[in-house]
């Protein structure tokens, strides 16, 4: 089952806030109501937050009653101001909307209700190209992952994090169909615990070998040689290479660099902003302070206790080995891969566009 889907004439998802105790399609009818999904972690992984703000698009086309073109393209950058506002990290989320948009605003239709049928054609595409981009970018990580190796992992790139298959344990999910005997260490991933909770959930369904382990261990393991890669994902990348992912994975890119261990980023071109000529420019969503303090309905910490909780960190690229992306793994200087790579992908979509005779 994908993680995001359109059925019904409503935005569909799994409920992952409630995994793994729980299995919950929750159901969207309103922009506002996926805008929520977003922002309240019902949907959350740069991809599968990217499909569903493409969905998002959607339905605004669907849900607005304007009779006109202008009419509608008021209402979808209304919309896209609604959801690009939910999580203000993750850039898939801006490039699907916006993508969405130029569409209803480039296209010459004859009337609104053909534009409201290109935009759900368009955003069903996205999330089906999802799938065969994560494949791409899984086989292509999974080609510097040796037979036999320990993988380090930070927070859920799984399926659930996209609309099937995966970023970084996309890789551990195609070195699996390869055949190669692999053992992944599952950082628990404080404050939200999206590796107890869900990578731990997705391996031991994929029967891959694992064990999950205190955030603080990973370096223990790194310095006593029990790891020989680090993977995680990525919810924006700079022109350079410095990459912003969940809170934890510049820590763990600092020790492994001084334990000689090599580093990979797995995210697809749309996470990747050239944009933004380095990290320091990449805003950093900070969330609300009981997640820091509470486990689920049990309280952890003093009441009242001040919080600061960053939900992400950047890792500058200086130590990444490679960021491996559904066009190929790119490797320094980054400006110029990672340009090449983004140039590649464009050309794919307009290609797939084509195909579709859109």
């Amino acid at each position: 089952m994908r993680t995001v889907f359109w059925e019904d004439s409503k935005v569909k998802m799994i409920d992952q806030r409630l995994l793994p105790g729980e299995f919950v399609i929750a159901e969207f009818e309103t922009v506002a109501g996926v805008a929520r999904s977003i922002t309240e972690m019902y949907v959350r992984g740069a991809p599968a937050i990217g499909a569903t703000g493409a969905f998002g698009m959607a339905l605004a086309a669907q849900n607005s009653a304007a009779t006109d073109r202008d009419g509608l393209l008021a209402d979808l950058a209304a919309a896209k101001a609604t959801l690009d506002a939910a999580r203000p990290t993750a850039v898939n989320l801006s490039w699907a909307s916006r993508r969405l948009l130029e569409l209803a605003e480039f296209t010459v239709l004859p009337n609104v209700d053909d534009i409201r049928s290109a935009l759900l054609a368009e955003a069903q595409a996205l999330a089906d190209e999802d799938v065969a981009i994560n494949r791409r970018m899984g086989f292509n990580g999974a080609a510097v992952i040796p037979d036999g190796s320990n993988l380090l992992h930070h927070c859920n790139t799984g399926a659930l994090a996209a609309v099937d298959f995966g970023t970084a344990l996309g890789v551990v999910f195609a070195c699996q169909e390869q055949g190669k005997q692999i053992h992944v260490w599952v950082d628990e991933t404080r404050p939200r615990l999206q590796g107890a909770r869900l990578t731990a959930w997705e391996l031991m369904r994929a029967e891959i070998p694992m064990h999950l382990i205190a955030d603080n261990a990973a370096g223990h393991l790194m310095r006593t040689g029990q790891v020989d890669v680090v993977i995680f994902g990525a919810d924006r990348v700079a022109a350079n290479g410095d990459a912003a992912n969940k809170i934890g994975s510049y820590k763990l890119a600092v020790v492994a660099k001084e334990n000689g261990i090599p580093v990979y980023c797995v995210a697809p071109t749309s996470t990747v902003d050239l944009n933004l000529a380095h990290g320091d420019l990449i805003p950093i969503e900070e969330r609300g302070a009981e997640e820091v303090t509470g486990i689920g309905e049990r309280l952890i910490a003093p009441e009242g206790v001040p919080v600061y909780n960053p939900a992400f960190d950047v890792t500058p690229h200086r130590y990444l080995t490679g960021i491996v992306t559904e066009e190929g793994i790119c490797y320094p200087p980054f400006t110029q891969s990672l340009a090449t790579a983004v140039g590649r992908a464009r050309e794919r979509v307009v290609e797939n566009r084509k195909a579709r005779g859109k």
